[in-house]
């Protein structure tokens, strides 16, 4: 039975550990980048509906690069803001 020393059983939970923090290292800003996908298309999606609906009422928010931006950034409160900046600034 070969033997074991305490020097290769350090070096495997090392190369274990150096694996989980690379790994983590790499799934980090896939995760980032995934949620602001996920908040652009709610933002891009709730622009087309405030579009929609508030041009019955006379509320319309251009949909260009900078307010796509903006909602998929901020989300809700970025929407909010587009719709201040656009009621105040007319």
């Amino acid at each position: 039975m070969p033997q074991i020393d305490i020097f290769t059983i350090l070096a495997v939970f090392i190369a274990i550990a150096a694996i989980y923090i690379i790994g983590m290292l790499l799934v980090l800003p896939i995760r980032i980048i995934i949620k602001f996908i996920v908040n652009g298309l709610i933002g891009a999606f709730l622009l087309f509906i405030i579009n929609i609906f508030g041009s019955i009422i006379g509320i319309t928010v251009a949909i260009n690069p900078v307010t796509a931006l903006v909602a998929g950034f901020l989300g809700i409160p970025g929407i909010a803001l587009l719709l201040f900046l656009q009621y105040f600034l007319r």
